[in-house]
């Protein structure tokens, strides 16, 4: 099992996370008054690239550790991105 240890980068993925989540109420709020939908593809759309960003932000972080051999880190992009 691989944890992130730096305790900055860490902080750094609960901030960029609770930025994220900050962009999903915001969504389900624009849902809720009827906007336009093009307007609310938008949003979804930053948050998935918000959220790719936090995933390879962190994948970044098991390779800098260097707990995790490269193949199992090119399994767990191929598998999960």
């Amino acid at each position: 099992m691989t944890v992130v240890k730096d305790p900055e980068r860490k902080r750094a993925l609960v901030l960029r996370l609770k930025r994220v989540e900050g962009q999903l109420r915001g969504i389900q709020r624009l849902i809720d008054e009827d906007e336009d939908c093009e307007k609310i593809a938008q949003q979804l759309a930053a948050a998935r690239k918000a959220l790719d960003k936090s995933f390879y932000s962190l994948v970044g972080c098991v390779i800098a550790q260097g707990d995790v051999p490269a193949d199992d880190v090119a399994e767990m992009l191929t598998k999960f991105s």
